[in-house]
């Protein structure tokens, strides 16, 4: 009885090896599935009938039926070249699509679902309007929705021109223009763009620009008509958009169709998750790590790492030991003495003593995110190392985003937005930040610059630094007026702001607001109150400042 257990062991043992040899392991996926071939023999059928001679609608259909039937690979490449037509087929759709029909049952009156609908289309309505007028681009998938609702009239959603599709084939490499010259180096004025002799002052917290150099007031006709959204209205708009976010049937219905769409996805992902991962590999010379990819909403103060950080500062301190970094009481202290003075050594820095990384509890808590900007703790390694104004006019802080774009340079693939910060405590604020980019050449071509404005108006006049609400807003805008006017007037500036992409206003979004802002609200020259005007008072007199700065001549520059 052994013998013969051994013989069976044995035959079973060959068997399986044999078996193994012709199929794949159950845990493996086949590269190519049967449906995928199917689809592959169908495409190149269609290819090969589009090449060929016309023939009557009635044999293309034959011919369909005959494809269909069609079980192998042989049977197409024997198909009779006479059945194949010269002109196109229609192409069927790839992907397999979901569809709903059938009446609308959900538990909620029709009309309630019906209003909802229209609160929303109204605030795609208010939206649109808004981005027109600021000459921005709208979404024109949204907008060929919206035309619908006006019964055919076309939105004015054409303000920039779409860019041409490129007649290069999709496999050819595309890579940014190289620049001969650094951007920053061409500061002579005689270069720059001519000045337009316009004079700019602020009225009521918006900028008006005249045609003269002394702007008389009497004069109507000195004025540009650069048009800005009316208060009024601005706030009627407001009004509404705040009714329909307390607006039970309009949130009801927005979550109902939020919880559809995300369903939907997932039954795509369902269907067509293998054929669009084998679309994905077809692709020649591109994966995750070879496509292009942008960064966006990183600060430039925390672009890079801890570990890229500490060896800056480690390398400083043993480069620039006896280098004036700082002003204290009237007296200079050199970097090595401003380290002392806590009693650290560049040994005893570390990544756990730098404690700059954001873990899970500085999430809804502004105030820890905002301390771990001050490396170990201290304010005064902010201004040495991540400012841009200080005593050493932001030499170090330069360096370090001078060698994080050699980094993304030598990846080629990976771009990134950061941010710099603009006060309004001062006029000088934005030279001084054009003179440190030029002046130590931060600029790469992978990286573009976007200004946020912080929502502290409160905090400098506290200080004295503001005495209204108007002076903050000429310290922001009336340098970018002056320099679009004439770039001359700021060189520096003029270049700099070529690679600015937009404005974002930003501040602790759990604070309360205790103004409403209303017809009432005192206008910006008057509000001298200690409390902080609202987000929505800051967002008029901002976005009303940049429509206009975009509808001045030559004033697309951000």
């Amino acid at each position: 009885m052994d013998g013969k257990y051994k013989e069976i062991a044995e035959e079973l043992f060959s068997r399986s090896l044999a078996e193994s040899e012709m199929r794949s392991a159950p845990y493996e996926f086949p590269e190519e599935s049967p449906i995928e071939q199917l689809e592959e023999r169908r495409h190149r059928l269609e290819r090969q009938i589009s090449q060929d001679i016309k023939f009557e609608p009635d044999i293309l259909l034959r011919a369909k039926q005959d494809f269909m039937k069609t079980d192998s690979a042989t049977d197409l490449d024997q198909a009779p070249k006479e059945l194949y037509p010269e002109r196109e087929l229609i192409p069927e759709r790839e992907y397999q699509r979901v569809t709903i029909s059938g009446e609308e049952k959900c538990g909620v009156p029709f009309t309630d679902l019906l209003d909802a609908a229209k609160c929303v289309v109204k605030a795609l309505f208010i939206r649109e309007k808004y981005i027109s007028l600021s000459m921005q681009s709208f979404c024109r998938t949204t907008a060929r929705y919206l035309q619908e609702e006006l019964g055919g009239q076309p939105l004015d959603v054409n303000t920039f021109e779409e860019m041409p599709e490129s007649s290069a084939s999709a496999n050819a490499t595309v890579h940014p223009p190289v620049s001969e010259t650094h951007p920053y180096e061409v500061l002579d004025p005689a270069s720059m763009p001519p000045g337009l002799g316009y004079t700019c002052k602020m009225v009521d917290g918006v900028v008006h620009v005249y045609t003269h150099k002394i702007p008389d007031l009497h004069l109507n006709s000195s004025e540009l008509d650069l048009p800005y959204p009316d208060l009024q209205e601005y706030i009627a708009d407001m009004n509404m958009m705040m009714a329909l976010i307390i607006n039970g049937p309009v949130k009801s219905f927005c979550y109902r169709r939020l919880q559809y769409l995300s369903s939907k996805f997932q039954m795509h992902i369902l269907l067509n998750e293998m054929k669009e991962l084998a679309a994905q590999k077809k692709v020649p010379h591109r994966d995750f790590y070879n496509i292009r990819k942008v960064d966006t909403h990183i600060h430039a103060s925390s672009c890079m790492n801890q570990k890229h950080l500490l060896r800056f500062i480690k390398r400083a301190m043993k480069k620039y030991p006896g280098e004036i970094v700082h002003v204290e009481q009237g007296r200079g202290q050199t970097l090595s003495e401003v380290f002392e003075s806590m009693n650290l050594t560049a040994f005893d820095l570390s990544v756990d003593t730098l404690d700059m990384h954001a873990d899970r509890n500085t999430f809804h808590r502004f105030d820890k995110f905002n301390s771990k900007y001050n490396p170990i703790g201290e304010s005064i390694l902010r201004e040495i190392f991540i400012k841009t104004d200080n005593h050493i006019e932001g030499k170090y802080f330069g360096h370090i985003i001078k060698e994080v774009m050699a980094d993304l340079e030598e990846s080629k693939y990976q771009n990134v937005e950061l941010r710099l910060s603009i006060y309004g405590r001062s006029r000088d604020e934005w030279d001084k930040l054009a003179q440190w980019a030029v002046k130590h050449k931060v600029y790469s071509d992978n990286v573009r610059w976007l200004v946020q404005v912080p929502r502290l108006f409160d905090v400098y006049h506290t200080k004295k630094q503001l005495s209204n609400f108007q002076e903050m807003l000429e310290n922001i805008f009336i340098p970018l007026f002056e320099v679009t006017v004439n770039p001359s007037s700021h060189p520096q500036l003029h270049l700099f702001l070529q690679h600015v992409v937009g404005f974002d206003s930003v501040d602790d979004e759990s604070k309360p607001e205790h103004h409403i802002f209303n017809l009432d609200s005192p206008k910006p020259v008057n509000w001298t109150e200690e409390d902080n005007p609202p987000y929505s008072y800051y967002l008029y007199y901002m976005y009303a400042n940049m429509t206009v700065l975009n509808h001045l001549p030559q004033g697309r520059m951000c």
